[in-house]
């Protein structure tokens, strides 16, 4: 049986959001810089151009108290508008898909997202991220944890080059989020090492990156091990042909959210501004010390005569 056939099958009525019918079309564009299909449910409104339900603070956003905490302490102060308008349809339990550029807060997003549904207590992987880089990964990693600091969340960056052996032991200890590459997760998977039965999110992060890399078969081999009422978030910064033909496989009636790239926001510019400022001060510091153990080092030698 096909992919679209067994997550056809597996649609119940109630969990449908509203028809993408003419989302491409006739989105509405929110002060310019954001379009998307969906308006709070609550409302009885299931239009194709609703204006989107905009949030613009994580306390009015139901969040775990924990989970607040993990945001404020990573330097979060106000949602970015990604994750003022696509937190809520995640944590609610729709399909999204979100067409973002990085800078945009989207990972973030969708580990808020992930965080606010997983139960801490139940040692099993709930949510499975995909990415198309090491790196990615283990930056996404990073911003899991560091979120989910208060709450005790585990995740578990799985790429090539690390050990299957460390991997396993890594998942049997109890493992919330996992997340990697397409070939090493399916690898783990298919060797039993990662049960799916539990997990509930399913994320495809930067998937035209992905999908241009020839990840498209691994893809589709992770998703046919998933449970059939998985949720799904893909984030792109473009929609090729490739990508549409996931989100129709994969996805049931998805919220599509788009953030042009004039939402470089400021306070986004300012956060790259003092990032790039940081690492070159780091640079200069290790000059520093390396200069400073040469001058060290002359000294001593010049002491012994």
């Amino acid at each position: 049986m096909s992919v679209a056939g067994e997550r056809n099958e597996s649609v119940p009525s109630e969990k449908n959001g509203p028809s993408d019918k003419g989302a491409g079309e006739g989105a509405s564009d929110v002060d310019g810089l954001i379009e998307s299909n969906w308006e709070e449910v609550s409302l009885g409104i299931a239009s194709s151009n609703a204006v989107l339900q905009v949030v613009d603070k994580f306390d009015d956003m139901n969040l775990k108290e924990e989970l607040l905490r993990g945001i404020y302490a990573y330097g979060f102060e106000k949602p970015s508008a990604i994750q003022q308008r696509a937190i809520i349809p995640c944590t609610k339990g729709y399909d999204v898909i979100a067409q973002a550029q990085s800078g945009t807060g989207k990972t973030a997003t969708f580990s808020i997202a992930i965080l606010q549904q997983i139960d801490t207590s139940l040692k099993e992987c709930q949510a499975l991220i995909l990415a198309p880089t090491r790196e990615l990964a283990q930056q996404i990693q990073k911003v899991v944890l560091a979120l989910g600091d208060y709450m005790n969340a585990q995740c578990q960056a799985f790429i090539g080059g690390t050990n299957l052996w460390e991997d396993k032991r890594r998942l049997e200890l109890g493992v919330h989020v996992v997340v990697g590459t397409p070939g090493r997760v399916y690898d783990i998977i298919n060797r039993r090492s990662l049960r799916t039965n539990y997990i509930k999110f399913f994320v495809l992060d930067e998937a035209d990156e992905m999908l241009s890399r020839g990840f498209k078969d691994q893809i589709y081999d992770v998703f046919r091990t998933l449970p059939e009422n998985i949720q799904v978030i893909l984030l792109s910064a473009t929609m090729p042909a490739d990508v549409l033909e996931v989100t129709k496989h994969f996805m049931r009636d998805p919220i599509r959210i788009l953030v042009k790239k004039e939402e470089l926001t400021l306070e986004v510019r300012s956060f790259r501004f003092l990032q790039i400022l940081f690492r070159q001060y780091s640079k200069l510091l290790r000059y520093y010390r390396f200069y400073l153990y040469i001058w060290q080092k002359d000294q001593q030698f010049f002491l012994a005569f």
